[in-house]
């Protein structure tokens, strides 16, 4: 006869209890507060049924389970065929193609200038809904965002030649994505990538050594020879990419695309994929141009201005699908902290804990109300010269102060999971991973401050629209109105600007988000970010707020719910 007390139940010892469920099946835009306020505020209003449709869709488990996927299962180059042909392909995982399907369909890649194909106006807040798409899509995963963002920002640089833009903006702005290996003529829908960088120097384009030779005569949108390298290239299955080359009249940009016109693939020969720190379901790559075939846009010798239509574009895109990370850290964070019990209480409400996680909702608050505010300029830029202004100064200043504020909030997020956050299975170490990446793609840090600089010393009066706009939040908050004073007094001395460049970018950044904060957000959330960023009542590290913050309220606005 069997003794229970040797049966195997009797030795069963897992059993797992206080976990938090996962954080899946919820709506990315309805269970966002502080979003759903801010595209309303910025002009995205009229699209949030298709934004509510969009964060249910990607909200879901199987979605969200691509990102895991697509990170999991990495591109890889395939230089040869079984015959010893020379292909140059990258294959990804169908996850990463899912992916990309859903934002094409979305529109993330080029839906603001849906107007081009009839002509019409833009469209009123057509920047900001983009955007907000892009937010939710960068939470889910970020990478396959690198193309998209690329595609979306190659229009107006393209727009310099009409004659490449009248056969390329009809199959951009197509809502099919194609991922077959063929010339674009042959298919519904493509996407661009961009390559800039060389070995011998990232952020000085002017020392690109690639050099292009005319075919005929050259001149706007004839055909060149392209021989050289690019350091880093971009997305290499995509089907066309501007890149920059020394033509006889100097550094110029080019569309380079992926297929000769006689259907034959172009001589871009990938050397290797970059094994980088995070980003990993994008492939980006080391190439060499074999006199490929690239068609000059606009001018010989005018490629920076050309291109910098371009990287202006993607600089917002890295504000905000960084603010849109952070959500994501902060959400991860407050969903696992609500139902982990610690000491006979849940993690949430153990005081240090609340003061950790207000803060970084707090951060996050303000990284998407600066990222969003700077979006609208976009869209108002068109027909609006202050917004113009605006947009040419705040651009930089957005990237600068948020994606460098990124990494230690995703850290400290993370480490609100304990363990959880600290392994493969979750989210929040591939967001950790990822934020460097946004803040040095398309400018480092100090080329952010410097383009600052660069942009007021072209146009000084356009600082007067920045502070004109922050002049207008004055008289709600002591500590504001004192911080806007000392920034103005911050651009005195000229002479030792760029030595202070650091400082003046972060605390214009600061008062910009603060700006946003005071006239809309609620005073628990604009008191708490004045007293702390502005007036330095804070410690170096997250959970540092000051006695009479309302933690619990900041908490609560920046719950997932579903």
């Amino acid at each position: 006869m069997t003794n229970p007390e040797f049966e195997p139940e009797a030795f069963a010892t897992h059993e797992v209890f206080n976990q938090p469920p996962a954080l899946e099946n919820y709506n990315l835009f309805t269970s966002d507060i502080a979003l759903r306020e801010t595209i309303a505020r910025e002009g995205g209003g009229a699209a949030e049924d298709n934004l509510t449709a969009f964060g249910g869709r990607i909200g879901t488990s199987e979605v969200i389970d691509l990102g895991r996927q697509a990170n999991a299962y990495l591109p890889v180059l395939k230089s040869f065929d079984r015959f010893g042909h020379r292909i140059d392909r990258v294959e990804f995982h169908p996850s990463y193609h899912q992916l990309m399907s859903l934002s094409v369909a979305q529109g993330l890649h080029g839906s603001p200038w849906d107007h081009l194909k009839d002509g019409s106006a833009p469209k009123k807040g057509a920047i900001v809904s983009r955007l907000a798409g892009t937010y939710m899509m960068s939470q889910i995963e970020a990478g396959h965002g690198c193309p998209i963002t690329m595609t979306n920002a190659a229009v107006p640089a393209l727009m310099f030649q009409p004659s490449l833009a009248e056969e390329w903006l009809p199959r951009i702005l197509s809502r099919d994505y194609d991922p077959s290996f063929k010339p674009a003529s042959e298919k519904t829908g493509v996407t661009l990538g961009m390559g800039m960088t060389e070995k011998q120097g990232g952020t000085d384009v002017r020392a690109n050594t690639t050099h292009a030779q005319p075919v005929n005569g050259g001149g706007p949108g004839e055909e060149y020879r392209i021989t050289g390298h690019k350091w880093f290239f971009s997305a290499p299955m995509c089907d066309a990419f501007l890149v920059l080359a020394q033509a006889p009249n100097g550094l110029s940009c080019f569309l380079m695309p992926r297929f000769t016109p006689d259907g034959e693939p172009n001589r871009i020969r990938i050397q290797r994929l970059k094994e980088k720190v995070g980003n990993k379901s994008n492939a980006s790559s080391e190439v060499e141009f074999q006199a490929a075939a690239g068609w000059l846009i606009g001018e010989e010798g005018r490629g920076v201005r050309n291109i910098i239509e371009m990287a202006t574009y993607t600089r917002l895109d890295c504000a905000v699908a960084t603010a849109g990370m952070m959500r994501q850290a902060v959400a991860q964070a407050v969903h696992h902290c609500s139902y982990r019990r610690v000491f006979q209480k849940h993690l949430i409400d153990q005081p240090l804990m609340s003061g950790v996680l207000a803060d970084l909702a707090l951060e996050t608050e303000a990284a998407t109300a600066l990222s969003f505010r700077v979006a609208r300029s976009f869209d108002e830029a068109f027909t609006d010269e202050q917004e113009a202004a605006y947009r040419r100064i705040m651009t930089p200043v957005a990237k600068y102060w948020v994606c460098k504020r990124a990494p230690n909030l995703a850290y400290e997020a993370m480490e609100c999971l304990g363990g959880n956050g600290y392994v493969e299975e979750g989210i929040a170490g591939r967001i950790y991973r990822e934020m460097p990446v946004n803040a040095i793609w398309e400018g480092s840090g100090n080329v952010m401050c410097l383009d600052v600089l660069r942009a007021l010393g072209r146009e000084p009066e356009a600082l007067d629209v920045v502070f004109a706009e922050f002049d207008a939040a004055r008289g709600a908050n002591a500590h504001y109105d004192k911080a806007v004073d000392l920034l103005k007094q911050q651009f005195t001395d000229i002479g030792t600007l760029e030595m202070r460049a650091r400082v003046v970018v972060e605390d214009m950044a600061k008062v910009a988000a603060a700006s946003v904060l005071v006239k809309h957000a609620p005073d628990y959330v604009s008191d708490a970010f004045c007293a702390t960023r502005l007036n330095r009542d804070w410690g170096d590290l997250y959970g540092t707020l000051p006695e009479g913050v309302d933690q619990r309220a900041i908490i609560d606005r920046s719950r997932p719910m579903a």
